[in-house]
Order: structure tokens, then sequence, then C-alpha cells
């Protein structure tokens, strides 16, 4: 998975974070139920579009690599577009996807290499695929989350750390998996997402900053995102997403093939055909409690606290 990001040993100077935001108005004044919960966390159903030209990117698996500037463009369901670009190298990275495929457009050498899938092929196989998720994921862990209550198995408690904890399940072909939201109580935006395999196997997670409040869609946003991917082949990938700033319900581009996949890598590799050497996938059996996470070293184990 290290070949999809290489840079040519550029340097450059790392920014200051950005200053907090105030805090966003308090929505609940006490313990809110499933419904409730959902109801506050579902306001971000009325973003249908997000768009930054003051974005940067870190992979923080690759300390040597320089952060680099990006551009950011979504539109609900699967339209996700990130290009960042590398300084003093002319080439860049591209993320991307629209309704039918994703993909990922990376410098190797002098020249670069498409990845891609489609959505539907790709889902068939992800517990045996180089990664985890799609840049769909990255839509839901930029603040665009929906908790849908009818699939919640467990939650809202209170944890040690005073964040709200909620579990769902997620039904795909090669099983079940679960996700585990925090979510801050007062506000009710989520802040961390875990991301379980149907053997119970964390594959992804991400952790939310700097939230700010958008009082037209009576919402927070996160302008830093923390991601990381555990596939069941080929080393994890961390990376960090920074915005400046969004426009909310608009795209800052002009361009009509913004969602297209490029055609200009000198070669392309279609991410199905790799993995376990082509066999087949076996469903593994359901677990039903995820392990091995916390919010940070000092809180409980997951699902363990006061039941609000």
């Amino acid at each position: 998975l290290s070949l999809l990001f290489v840079s040519g040993g550029a340097t450059c100077s790392r920014r200051q974070p950005p200053m907090p935001f105030p805090p966003p108005p308090v929505v609940f004044e006490a313990a809110p139920s499933l419904e409730e919960l959902a109801s506050v966390v579902n306001r971000t159903e009325s973003i249908r579009q997000l768009s930054s030209n003051s974005a940067s990117v870190e992979v923080l698996s690759m300390p040597s690599l320089p952060r680099l500037s990006a551009t950011l463009n979504l539109e609900r369901e699967r339209r996700f577009r990130l290009r960042a670009s590398l300084p003093i190298v002319f080439a860049g990275l591209d993320m991307g996807s629209n309704d039918e495929m994703f993909w990922f457009e990376v410098p190797e050498g002098v020249s670069k290499t498409l990845y891609y899938a489609r959505h539907d092929q790709y889902r068939e196989q992800l517990t045996r695929a180089i990664l985890p998720v799609d840049p769909t994921w990255v839509m839901d862990a930029l603040g665009l989350v929906r908790l849908d209550p009818s699939t919640v198995v467990a939650g809202p408690i209170t944890r040690t750390d005073g964040k709200l904890e909620v579990r769902n399940t997620m039904a795909m072909p090669d099983g079940v998996y679960q996700r585990v939201c925090f979510i801050e109580p007062n506000a009710g935006y989520v802040t961390d997402q875990f991301l379980y395999a149907p053997n119970g196997n964390l594959i992804a997670k991400s952790s939310a900053s700097q939230h700010m409040y958008y009082a037209e869609q009576q919402c927070a946003l996160p302008h830093r995102v923390e991601l990381h991917l555990a596939p069941a082949v080929g080393p994890p990938l961390s990376m960090r997403i920074e915005i400046g700033s969004y426009a909310v319900n608009q795209l800052l581009s002009g361009d009509p093939q913004l969602f297209t996949m490029p055609t200009s890598a000198a070669q392309s590799v279609d991410l199905t055909t790799l993995g376990s050497g082509g066999s087949p996938v076996v469903p593994t059996p359901n677990i039903s409690t995820p392990i091995d996470y916390s919010a940070s070293v000092d809180t409980s184990r997951p699902l363990r606290g006061m039941t609000r």
C-alpha cells in the first residue's frame, strides 16, 4: 500500500495547527434517548455538498512525505474528489469516487498509476482487500454520518471520558460489520468512528476535531480528521486531512468532469484483482462485541459505563 504514496524527496515547512473554533451550542441539557440523539446527528443530512480550496493532507504513516496542499469536493451519496499536490515535484495524489467507481491516482517515479474498482465488486471482497474501505468512508469521517436507530444494537451509553457511545451493525456481502461512534454529549456531533470486520478485527477508525458550527444547517463539521486503515492485506495507512474553510451546499469547481475517473495515468490497476492471491472470499462468523479500542489510553473499554 505504500506504493500509493510516493514523493520525490521534497520538503516543506509545517504549518501551525488552526486555532480552535467557538464551541457549538448546547443541544442536550439532559441524557438523550436514541431517537433524540439520531435526530441531532442526522442534521448533517441537510448538507448535500461540501467543498474546500484550503485543505491539506499529511500521510502520517509516511512521515518523510511533506504536507500536501489539497482541494476537496464531495456530493452525496458517493461523489468525492480529493486532489493533493506535492511541492516542487509536478505530480500529486488524486483520490475520488462517483456513483459507479472509486480510484486512487498516484505518482510512481516519473509516471502515474491509477488504482480503481467498482463499488459493487469491491464490497464483495473487503475481507481480503488491500484497502478495507473506499473513499466514500472519508465522507462519513468528515462529519456526514447518518445514525439509523433501527440498526443500533447498543447505546447510547456514557463513557468514562464523558462521551456518548453507540454501536450499530451494517450488512455487507461478506458478513455483518459493526460501527462504533463516540459522540460529543452536549452538542451531539460524532468525534470518533471505529469499523469492525465480521471477524471482529478493527479495520478502520477516524478521529475528528476542530468542529465549527454551521447555523443554517444547525450542525457542526470537523476541520481536522485523522484516518487510520488496517487492511487484512498490506501495511496500515494513516493520514490527516485539515480544512481551512468549507463552502456548504456548493462546489468550488466549474469542472464538468469533477467526479470522472482520470484517464491520463501510464498504467491502471483494478483493485479487485489484488488481494490474497485471488482466493475466494469466505464469510466469517459475526462477533457480537467489538474489542481492542478506546478513545484514549485513559478511557474504559467499549460499551462499558453508565447507561443513559
